[in-house]
């Protein structure tokens, strides 16, 4: 039950924040319209493993680790977008319609900071308590106008959510 319970807070977690944060090995294609910097979908980037250069009838072919690198460099900051920035020279290969890019992103679960894990563990226990009360999605009765009646409970604690503020994707 508890392996369910952290396992349910970590993808709580991650839809919340709109981001993975469990390290993996990610995959995004981005088509090229001119421009030489690409933001990733997920951070903090740990290493960028391949990028490919995409013709419309060729097949893809590796781009030289010299001409890119990340905005800012991997390892360097941690709960910031990184981008990913790309040579001019690029643009004089001839029909080039993209760039497919092979990174790992994302905190290892030991290494997590701890603001992070602490907000994991806290939604953990909370969702095993709502289990073991089994008034999952409901609060106690509560008395009040002579009824008895149950209320909606919160998706997730408060104080969880003050955790995880600074990792939470900030749209416009």
């Amino acid at each position: 039950m508890s392996r369910f319970c952290l396992i349910t807070a970590t993808y709580t977690i991650e839809q919340y924040c709109r981001r993975q944060l469990l390290r993996k090995k990610r995959f995004e294609f981005f088509p090229f319209y001119g421009e030489y910097v690409f933001p990733l979908r997920d951070y903090p980037v740990r290493e960028v493993l391949v990028v490919y250069q995409t013709h419309a009838l060729k097949e893809a072919v590796i781009v030289e680790p010299g001409l890119y690198h990340t905005i800012p460099d991997c390892g360097e900051l941690e709960n910031m977008p990184f981008c990913l920035s790309v040579s001019p020279s690029l643009r004089l290969v001839r029909e080039l319609s993209g760039l497919k890019v092979h990174y790992r992103a994302g905190y290892t679960p030991g290494k997590a900071p701890v603001d992070l894990a602490s907000a994991c563990f806290e939604l953990a226990a909370w969702n095993m308590s709502r289990y073991r009360g089994r008034h999952i999605g409901m609060t106690g009765a509560v008395r009040g106008s002579g009824k008895d009646g149950e209320h909606l409970e919160a998706s997730m604690p408060e104080n969880v959510r003050g955790l995880l503020e600074p990792y939470k994707r900030k749209t416009i």
